[in-house]
């Protein structure tokens, strides 16, 4: 049986991090965009950072109702997929992006604290993300283009 994350040390690691950083955005994003930089052009009008900063945070309150209470986390991250459908990024996009974007945050944890990140941390967002993947849809490359019009989608399986 998985273990379940633990909500104390998702907690301590956001607030230890909160108060050495501020606000993560930007290193979020910039590791974000380094390693997938073909999900900086979703983002490109985005100039203030005003979306990243409102969907870090849609991300963090997502993660701490999924360890906490799960009154509504399962349903907001699946719905997502379908909104940002609407907006022109697929689904298959989506779920990656979510779990690049968790994976990302708990990298960017650890960079900020440094000695202090500890394995409980580790331990803890190791599950989370192991938890996070299991709700959302796996991504094969045949489905990752399947919302692209036909030429996009035959220049992305020649990449």
């Amino acid at each position: 049986m998985p273990k379940m994350p633990d909500p104390a040390a998702i907690e301590s690691s956001l607030t230890l991090a909160a108060d050495r950083a501020g606000d993560p955005t930007p290193l979020v994003y910039a590791r974000l965009f380094a390693q997938h930089p073909e999900m900086a052009e979703l983002f490109c009008q985005d100039r203030s950072n005003a979306v990243k900063g409102e969907m870090l945070t849609r991300v963090f309150e997502a993660i701490l109702d999924f360890i906490g209470p799960r009154n509504y986390a399962d349903h907001l991250i699946r719905s997502e997929g379908a909104a940002h459908d609407a907006y022109g990024v697929p689904p298959a996009v989506f779920t990656t992006f979510f779990k690049v974007i968790a994976d990302t945050l708990s990298d960017t944890l650890s960079d900020i604290l440094g000695p202090d990140w500890t394995h409980e941390f580790e331990t803890a967002w190791q599950s989370l993300l192991l938890d996070l993947e299991a709700l959302t849809p796996s991504v094969t490359p045949a489905k990752a283009g399947a919302h692209l019009p036909p030429s996009e989608n035959q220049a992305q399986s020649s990449r």
